[in-house]
């Protein structure tokens, strides 16, 4: 067996499972979760229309092609421009995915490389982070370096402050934004430092924005690419950008999403991809077209959020540390003591499941980042998820009283 799969921990769903596996939870309430990222509004009727059209058409007779069809190339491009003002070229910057969490993971074992000497190479990542990160360091054969974040900045990660020596040793940065949990946007400032430090040391850069069409300020969150082509680096130079349509459309079963960036990058990555059997099927290829030219899905899925977090967050803000986010659907809560008890005495008392935060992060420069904060997933309808917050607001007030 690979020895690498030894170093791997549990999955954070997996421990969460642990932790309540002991625990009979009041019978009083209906089990509501906001454990898990996963979207729950409707799937948009022509996106299903697509699906079906498709199915019902050429459907599955033939193998896909890796590359992927171009009219989605083409439809990818043309969202990238409008979302973005970007020109990007379909037939070489742009590649389909099965979803941004699989092509994080295949893309760092396309890019990593083992060192001639005895110090394995380096992959920066957030912390808090998304588990894939770590995953993919590791069965790359590369040890993952956690950058201090500051929860004063909404845990925005401290990049000036990581060693020269580790980013002599980098050779792929992970990145996120708008980031998971604590759903922080990164400005053109901090872009600008990590693309003069990849210059300087060469390393990659996978830029994770499966979040950016789920947002609360008037403006849009800036992508990578924009920020690339912004400050005159229009050739993308070792960057490449991950986003998929299961938040933004409300399709997590469709696995779909794309990368798109450095051409040189993508050509290798399309390689890889070839022999590892990535191809999207072309019923969903179909789908994906028909999601990737409508905005008014977004747009309605977006409100629905709004109204979500504009109820329940001054709910919760009363009784926890926490703020309306930048964009994402989390919201990361700080709590008294801790986190996992937290987590596991409120399933036991109210039967509603939160994700502790340092299941979501890793001890570094001496501290969990994650310990004494809480994830919660507000991908509900809005009466469930204000359910759950009401009940969290009496758990909190039970504590209190205790």
């Amino acid at each position: 067996m690979n020895p690498h799969l030894s170093l791997l921990q549990a999955y954070p769903f997996e421990r969460l499972r642990q932790l309540f596996a002991p625990v009979r939870p009041n019978p009083d309430f209906r089990p509501i979760s906001l454990g898990i990222g996963e979207p729950r509004h409707a799937t948009p009727a022509l996106v299903k229309t697509a699906y079906c059209e498709a199915i019902m058409g050429t459907g599955l007779a033939g193998y896909p092609g890796t590359l992927g069809e171009p009219g989605l190339r083409q439809a990818i491009a043309q969202w990238l421009q409008r979302r973005y003002q970007l020109e990007v070229n379909p037939g070489t910057q742009i590649l389909p995915v099965n979803g941004s969490r699989e092509a994080l993971f295949a893309f760092a074992q396309t890019v990593l490389a083992p060192q001639a000497a005895s110090a394995k190479p380096l992959v920066v990542c957030p912390n808090p982070f998304y588990q894939i990160y770590e995953g993919a360091a590791l069965l790359g054969g590369a040890e993952p370096y956690f950058v201090a974040s500051d929860p004063q900045r909404n845990f925005a990660q401290d990049w000036a402050g990581v060693p020269d020596a580790v980013w002599a040793r980098t050779q792929l940065l992970f990145v996120c934004s708008p980031g998971n949990p604590a759903g922080a946007v990164m400005p053109l400032s901090e872009w600008k430092l990590l693309f003069d430090l990849s210059d300087r040391y060469g390393f990659v850069i996978a830029s994770d924005e499966c979040y950016s069409e789920i947002y609360f300020r008037d403006e849009a969150p800036l992508g990578g690419l924009e920020a690339a082509a912004g400050l005159g680096r229009s050739d993308f130079k070792n960057l490449v950008s991950f986003t998929s349509l299961s938040k933004r459309s409300n399709v997590p079963g469709m696995r779909s999403g794309f990368c798109a960036g450095d051409s040189t990058l993508i050509q290798q990555f399309l390689l890889y991809r070839t022999y590892h059997g990535s191809a999207m099927s072309p019923v969903v290829q179909s789908a994906s077209i028909a999601a990737w030219n409508d905005e008014v899905h977004v747009q309605e899925n977006r409100a629905q959020y709004r109204q979500k977090f504009a109820a329940i967050t001054p709910l919760l803000a009363d009784v926890l540390e926490v703020a309306l986010p930048d964009a994402g659907f989390y919201l990361w809560a700080g709590v008294r003591g801790s986190d996992v008890d937290f987590a596991r005495d409120l399933y036991a008392a109210y039967n509603v499941t939160v994700l502790p935060g340092s299941y979501l992060a890793r001890e570094a420069h001496g501290v969990n980042p994650g310990a004494g904060r809480i994830r919660m997933a507000l991908v509900a309808q809005n009466d469930e998820c204000l359910e759950a917050a009401q009940r969290i607001v009496a758990f909190v007030q039970d504590r209190n009283r205790a």
